[in-house]
């Protein structure tokens, strides 16, 4: 006979998940008639209490960077709107952090684990961690890359459409000269936006856009490096594949007394909270986070509670958000 799960009470009870699992953790507040079905629910059914752990593993990059601080902050409040408690982790990505980090946690009887732009954006990573939670029988939802050989949900930013706004938006100021800073070759969201990058760009008619990209890490030393090779090269509009690679960017350009956006426009990515506050404020695409982070909390509750999520990835459009750091061609 299989387990009883939340899911089998909420349906039950004709409530959300949510609440039973309100109900059942003694957090926030139930109405006194729907906690008095929902603990005849549980009688009924044999509901075992205390059979499931509550805590949810996420691991992401770089916590220090707005972007993922913010990230990891979100999927934390909407797990918790479920009744479940996160242990974030920040780990090198694809390194041996991910591993030890997993296998600690794992003693403690962890529910799940999210892999928020972790090492599911490497092409190959290793998957040893991935095996050791399948093992388990330990359900993973990724974000930003799908997770190799592992039938699981993803929830990504759709990269070519990032790509292909900051095109577009260059192109119509006049620029033609448009470069680009990605991340190391063999990561998943960086090979997407370029691949979007060479689409938009010959679509439009330009001659070798490969010749204006530029592979860097991200950082803000990363954008300043590749910055000072596409200006080298003559670019008048500079897409980053981060908001710190853009700074970068800003940096180098302000070093050969160019004027941004006067002589060089830039364009971000990720709209960090602060960048409405730096100077020039930074032109943008924003990942939709709030959006991103929700889905992937609702996934990992149905998951943790064995009821039917759709494996695979799904894209979410990013929005284009423009500010000071990009204006029309000089003459």
């Amino acid at each position: 006979m299989a387990k009883v799960g939340i899911s089998d009470v909420a349906a039950r009870a004709g409530v959300s998940e949510a609440t039973v699992s309100r109900v059942i953790n003694r957090r926030g507040v139930v109405a006194m008639a729907t906690r008095r079905v929902v603990e005849e629910a549980i009688r009924e059914l044999g509901y075992e209490r205390g059979a499931q752990s509550q805590l949810i593993v996420v691991l992401s990059p770089g916590l220090a960077q707005p972007f993922f601080g913010r990230l990891c902050e979100l999927i934390e409040a909407a797990l918790a709107s479920q009744g479940f408690r996160a242990i974030v982790g920040s780990t090198t990505v694809g390194g041996l952090q991910e591993i030890d980090f997993i296998s600690s946690t794992m003693d403690l009887g962890i529910a799940g684990a999210v892999f928020a732009s972790a090492s599911n954006t490497l092409v190959g990573a290793d998957p040893t961690v991935y095996q050791l939670l399948q093992e388990r029988k330990i359900p993973v939802v990724s974000v930003n890359g799908v997770i190799e050989g592992v039938p699981a949900p993803s929830f990504s930013t759709n990269d070519a459409v990032a790509a292909e706004f900051a095109v577009d938006h260059l192109w119509a100021l006049g620029h033609r000269d448009i470069g680009i800073i990605v991340g190391p070759v063999g990561n998943r969201p960086s090979d997407r936006r370029l691949a979007g990058f060479i689409e938009s760009m010959t679509s439009r008619g330009a001659t070798d856009p490969q010749r204006l990209v530029v592979h860097q890490v991200y950082s803000v030393e990363g954008g300043m490096s590749a910055a000072e090779t596409l200006l080298d090269r003559g670019v008048t509009a500079i897409v980053a594949a981060s908001d710190y690679m853009a700074l970068g960017a800003i940096r180098a350009a302000r070093r050969r007394g160019l004027n941004v956006p006067g002589d060089l426009s830039v364009v971000g990515y990720d709209d960090s909270q602060i960048m409405e506050f730096v100077e020039p404020p930074l032109t943008t695409v924003r990942q939709p986070i709030e959006r991103i982070a929700q889905s992937v909390a609702t996934a990992m509750v149905h998951l943790v509670n064995r009821a039917q999520v759709p494996s695979g990835e799904l894209l979410f459009d990013p929005e284009l958000i423009v500010r000071a750091s990009t204006a029309a061609l000089r003459a």
